[in-house]
């Protein structure tokens, strides 16, 4: 292990989903940087470890370390327990849980993320007041009632607040690291990790299209064919009709579709897409800005720079520097 190394701890407690605190090592242990080294560090760690701690199936898991590898790392990640975490309330952490992550998190650096409803445990520790958080989708009108200070997101599968982010249910977990690879190295060192693990490296839509509701009728059917026709076309001025027309609809039952089949309008569905094929052409070309204006679809440099820095956060360029030099 590279001392540079990015360094996580998953906290986990008795209760926890294995799928969970499987998904974060497995993902972030594919994470590889252009010599093959290992980018991320992973340890378990729990309250009481070293020492076993219950699963949600017939066996344990063994934590390796204790409540110290949340001051040692970089990414703090809290998984779900069913034995806990919906009966958790505003200030209502047990003392030992309250002072490990006030530990863990003293000041702005060390980044908080939380898988399905690991969120009540950084909603009770007051760290997602005034703040967009996400939660399972059957737990949302829970946590909203609980912690009315929290902006819930029922339909998403991820939140990115910055420093402190929130997943929906346990398979969204591999969303919210993927994401957090992505952000950490680029999106080519993502969608490797993705190809290891043969997972999509961007799931479309939220967990609005995973809600139960009643059985649509038969006269819908899917955007799909639009939406593969789309990504073949994001170089082009795409309209609405155009789209609906590639599914046989009409504009509106297209768009109401859509929503539900994706969590998305069609247009912001259209912009992520073209965000993200940016996002590829600034790691792994030379080409101008103007250029992956045009070839992403933005039709200008100004148009690009504004949908970039408000999906990414930051202009192209100071994207590219980031991340030009951390292709696989």
């Amino acid at each position: 292990m590279t001392t540079s190394a990015h360094r996580v701890a998953v906290l986990v407690r008795d209760g926890v989903l294995p799928m969970e605190l499987g998904l974060v090592h497995q993902l972030f242990g594919a994470a590889r940087g252009p010599a093959g080294e290992r980018l991320y560090e992973v340890r378990t760690c729990a309250l009481s470890g070293p020492g076993l701690i219950r699963t949600d199936a017939d066996f344990p898991v063994g934590a390796q370390h204790g409540p110290e590898a949340l001051e040692w790392a970089d990414t703090v990640i809290v998984p779900a327990s069913h034995e806990e975490d919906e009966s958790l309330t505003p200030g209502g952490l047990p003392a030992p849980l309250a002072r490990a992550l006030d530990a863990a998190a003293p000041d702005s650096l060390t980044r908080l993320a939380s898988i399905c409803t690991g969120a009540f445990v950084l909603a009770a520790a007051g760290l997602l007041d005034g703040r967009r958080a996400t939660t399972h989708w059957l737990s949302t009108d829970l946590f909203a009632r609980t912690f009315p200070s929290v902006t819930v997101d029922p339909d998403v599968l991820y939140v990115d607040e910055g420093r402190i982010l929130t997943s929906a249910g346990e398979a969204a977990g591999v969303d919210l690291c993927l994401h957090m690879i992505r952000e950490d190295h680029g999106t080519a060192v993502a969608a490797d990790v993705a190809r290891r693990t043969v997972v999509p490296p961007h799931r479309e839509g939220g967990q609005a299209q995973y809600i139960q509701r009643p059985v649509p009728a038969r006269e819908s059917t899917s955007t799909s064919v639009a939406r593969a026709w789309a990504e073949d076309h994001l170089h082009d001025p795409l309209t609405l009709g155009e789209l609906a027309a590639q599914a046989s609809m009409s504009v509106r039952t297209f768009n109401r579709r859509f929503r539900e089949e994706t969590g998305l309008t069609p247009m912001q569905w259209l912009t992520r897409r073209r965000v993200d094929r940016a996002r590829e052409l600034l790691e792994s070309t030379d080409h101008t800005v103007d250029r992956v204006a045009t070839e992403a679809g933005f039709g200008t440099a100004a148009s690009l720079r504004q949908h970039f820095v408000a999906a990414v956060g930051v202009s192209p360029g100071a994207y590219r520097a980031t991340f030009r030099g951390a292709r696989s």
